[in-house]
């Protein structure tokens, strides 16, 4: 897996490479000062798995690259590590394709759980991201240690199954919650367009929203995490999914 940094603070940088080190096997950290060398390094070193930025950037702002990211790099997720976690820039955030937001000021077990939920296909937002309604707790740490008799009980985890979806409809909204258009979904997943517009609409109607950023405030106050499909599960999914769109027609 390679992980794009992007952040004027060298400190920083180094900080966050060394607490995604332990997270994931054979990961490879890329560094950049701004948007502009951002994408230079995309150019050279062929895209990346995941890209963490900051939004306050010299030069392109922080917004605006991740407007280009998802533009020029619709595959790549993209999540949002800012100093400003105030409510209307984690909105504007979302808005502009992020799927996820971890302020500055967290904590580094905090930062460590959030990044290790986003790896595992999850969604991490600070509690000022939701209006009025129950913020999630901050993610434990995996591997957990040995909760304590008086200790709170964990929150329960949330799968899209729970909701009601199939794993096909589970995959559709996982790639939507990263911003991704609906044609670029049905190439990843080998869907047609009318296909995914349908999935699209019940994932929609399951999360009782109807837009992608309401999706993502959604999916982070329930801790929606997703599973990675076996390909046998895929391959049921699809011939579902082939019967379902033809009984639509």
């Amino acid at each position: 897996m390679k992980i794009l940094l992007i952040d004027d603070h060298p400190l920083f940088r180094e900080g966050v490479a060394l607490l995604l080190k332990p997270l994931v096997p054979d990961l490879q950290t890329l560094e950049a000062g701004s948007c502009e060398e951002a994408f230079e390094l995309l150019a050279r070193r062929g895209g990346a798995d995941l890209v963490l930025i900051d939004l306050g950037l010299p030069g392109l702002s922080g917004l605006e690259g991740l407007a280009r990211l998802r533009r020029d790099h619709p595959e790549v997720p993209v999540v949002v590590m800012s100093s400003a976690d105030d409510k209307d820039t984690v909105l504007a955030a979302l808005d502009a394709g992020a799927m996820g937001f971890i302020p500055k000021s967290s904590t580094s077990q905090v930062m460590l759980g959030a990044l290790r939920l986003i790896l595992a296909r999850g969604i991490y937002l600070p509690p000022s991201a939701f209006l009025g309604g129950r913020a999630p707790p901050p993610p434990s740490p995996v591997p957990a240690a040995p909760v304590p008799a008086a200790a709170s009980p964990a929150p329960v985890e949330r799968r899209p199954a729970d909701l009601g979806l199939t794993p096909r409809q589970a995959d559709v909204l996982h790639l939507l919650l990263q911003g991704k258009p609906a044609k670029l979904i049905g190439r990843q997943l080998n869907l047609s367009l009318s296909t995914v517009k349908a999935h699209t609409s019940a994932v929609l109607r399951a999360l009782n929203v109807t837009t992608r950023t309401q999706a993502v405030l959604a999916a982070g106050r329930l801790g929606l995490r997703f599973d990675v499909p076996a390909p046998a599960q895929e391959a049921a999914a699809e011939a579902s999914d082939s019967c379902i769109a033809s009984s639509k027609r």
